[in-house]
């Protein structure tokens, strides 16, 4: 059975007290190159965005339709990224909660409840985590789109300063293209270095490996 994005778990928070609630999502963890992003939102009940469901499921044309909407009718929304050096020294999980709270702090209200996609992050705001949230709630659908939707649009200027690994298509996440591209050009200072496909390919570009395997995404790699 497919899951339903709908209201009803911001209608519940609100039953239950809670006036400002925001959806939390990033995007960028399983990617090879760049910042994980994360967004917040919170949504206005009064104005209803059509069309909000897990920007996985999405189009790319529809979710640059729907970033506008969501930040002009949004009542608070902001976005956040940790870069790859940070992600190196962290580990994606935790560069992922900290962009989430950075992104929650700019919100101007700030909420008073947070909804977020199978996680929780250290900030003294009461919160619920929904396992496939993205999916089934619409302020988390939100914060996933807008996050998806601002990432894209770096890898995208991040194509035009390295022009050899394609980023602009892949976004940074490790496609054949992007893969081959590691194997003939070695990484580049803003590759996640944590990450195995780029270690294996800073040791070829070295010469520390005379017979490497054929490269493949590592095990250690996130699928998000």
């Amino acid at each position: 059975m497919g899951r339903l994005c709908c209201s009803r778990y911001e209608r519940e928070a609100r039953q239950c007290g809670w006036l400002r609630v925001a959806g939390i999502d990033e995007a960028g963890r399983g990617s090879l190159f760049g910042p994980v992003v994360a967004a917040a939102v919170i949504l206005n009940p009064r104005r209803r965005i059509v069309g909000l469901d897990d920007s996985k499921k999405l189009t790319a044309e529809r979710r640059w339709e729907l970033a506008p909407r969501i930040r002009e009718h949004a009542l608070a929304w902001a976005v956040a990224e940790i870069d790859a050096s940070r992600i190196d020294a962290w580990n994606i999980y935790q560069a992922s909660r900290q962009a989430m709270m950075a992104a929650v702090s700019q919100l101007s209200p700030l909420p008073d409840y947070l909804l977020l996609d199978a996680m929780e992050i250290d900030l003294p705001i009461e919160q619920k985590a929904l396992i496939h949230g993205d999916a089934r709630s619409v302020s988390i659908a939100a914060a996933s789109i807008l996050a998806k939707t601002e990432r894209d649009r770096r890898m995208e200027e991040f194509d035009r300063l390295y022009p050899l690994y394609g980023l602009a298509h892949h976004k940074g996440y490790g496609t054949p293209e992007h893969l081959e591209a590691l194997r003939r050009h070695g990484p580049s200072p803003l590759h996640r270095f944590s990450y195995a496909p780029v270690r294996q390919s800073a040791c070829w570009a070295s010469g520390a490996t005379q017979d490497p395997l054929p490269l493949s995404p590592a095990s250690d790699v996130p699928a998000r």
